[in-house]
């Protein structure tokens, strides 16, 4: 019975989580099934941050990609019209601040 409980939990969790990266990438204008597509989503997520492609490579780099992933979440940030702290959540506690940009008032600004 309890395992039937963590499995509901972590289902609603996953669906809950799917949602949100849904209503991210809509906002800023990229299809949705994007999020839940392994490596095209981390593509998708650098577009969204305007970042070129060849950044993309780089975060098989060592070290270099932690400096990247920065780098990426606060250009996401800023496009979300957030401030760099917010960018800095969405490294350290992304579930929690990957809600709050999916079902909070945030828009999209592709020229920021």
């Amino acid at each position: 019975m309890e395992e039937n409980m963590i499995f509901v939990f972590w289902l609603a969790l996953i669906i809950l989580f799917f949602v949100a990266g849904r209503k991210i990438y809509a906002k800023a204008g990229k299809p949705g099934r994007a999020s839940i597509i392994p490596i095209y989503n981390a593509y998708t997520w650098m577009q969204i941050a305007g970042r070129k492609w060849r950044e993309f490579l780089l975060l098989l780099v060592p070290i270099y990609n932690i400096y990247l992933t920065f780098v990426i979440n606060i250009a996401i940030a800023k496009k979300f019209w957030k401030s760099t702290a917010f960018g800095i959540g969405l490294v350290f506690l992304s579930p929690i601040f990957i809600l709050i940009l999916a079902f909070g008032k945030a828009s999209y600004n592709p020229s920021a």
